[in-house]
């Protein structure tokens, strides 16, 4: 396959698929702008795999098959997807370990793996969003690569704490919790559903425990987006965007922690572009 169209392909689906990165890779030069897609269409393909409707077999055995899938990109095929990726891998010395750790992450959705403290939790976060900042950031560019992916693993980090925070309604209604289990002890939650599919803890205890994980977030935040400093203009930008949808979702979070029990909060399309275009004139998110 030509490697343009398989680029071509992979900035389909980074459109299609990756709704609120889309909007920062969008202001990437087109070298880095196919680069980055490379990289999320691989990764939404592991996503895809763990949350899929597959049975909890197939899904491990569909995993490994992407691991083999990334061991082996030197022998792409006609998968426009893995030709894209291996092209990229080449350009920008992408960590292709990173993949690696964001397919163990998968793996602990799909065993249903709980977390006791917020160590085990972060550690969760850095293989499924530490590892995107990390591949990310050699797209972009760095002078100080191990200073560099610190920070990239840190706003990944904040990014995935969001998430967690946006989705403890679903993802308690799937069969998974996030919430490390000796802060639950600490506010006398459980996260039990009632008979309507709702959180059951009375708000009281709750709404601190949300409020809670809104203000840790905002933490890594604070050390995440340290790395913007070290990016150049467009990077910046396309850093800025992605991070700062999430970021305005936390604070609306925080704010108002009663929108969590009520399902998944979004932004609309006009404020995420509002978000794209200060970070592309250079605002911090």
């Amino acid at each position: 396959m030509i490697v343009t169209e398989a680029y071509a392909e992979c900035e389909r689906i980074t459109r299609r698929q990756a709704r609120n990165f889309s909007y920062g890779i969008r202001l990437l030069p087109p070298p880095r702008r196919r680069g980055l897609s490379a990289v999320y269409a691989f990764a939404r393909r592991i996503d895809d795999i763990g949350d899929g409707e597959l049975s909890r077999e197939v899904k491990l055995e569909e995993l490994e098959n992407a691991r083999k899938q990334l061991h082996s990109l030197d022998e792409p095929g006609d998968d426009p997807v893995l030709v894209a990726l291996a092209d990229a891998a080449w350009r920008f010395a992408l960590p292709l370990t990173a993949f690696d750790e964001l397919i163990d992450g998968c793996r602990a959705d799909v065993l249903g793996t709980r977390y006791e403290t917020f160590a085990e939790l972060h550690h969760y976060c850095r293989c499924v969003a530490g590892s995107i900042g990390r591949l990310s950031l050699a797209v972009f560019g760095s002078t100080n690569r191990a200073r560099d992916e610190r920070l990239a693993d840190d706003l990944g980090t904040a990014l995935q704490l969001t998430n967690i925070l946006r989705d403890v309604l679903e993802d308690r209604r799937a069969g998974r919790i996030y919430v490390p289990g000796e802060e639950l002890r600490r506010f006398g939650c459980t996260l039990d559903l009632d008979d309507t599919g709702a959180l059951a803890d009375p708000p009281e205890a709750l709404l601190p425990l949300l409020e809670y994980q809104a203000a840790r977030a905002e933490e890594w935040y604070a050390s995440g987006l340290r790395l913007l400093a070290s990016l150049d203009r467009r990077s910046r930008a396309c850093c800025a965007a992605m991070a700062g949808i999430y970021h305005r979702l936390l604070r609306r979070m925080a704010l108002r922690p009663a929108l969590v029990l009520r399902g998944r909060t979004s932004l609309p399309d006009w404020e995420k572009l509002v978000v794209a275009a200060r970070a592309l004139a250079g605002a911090r998110p």
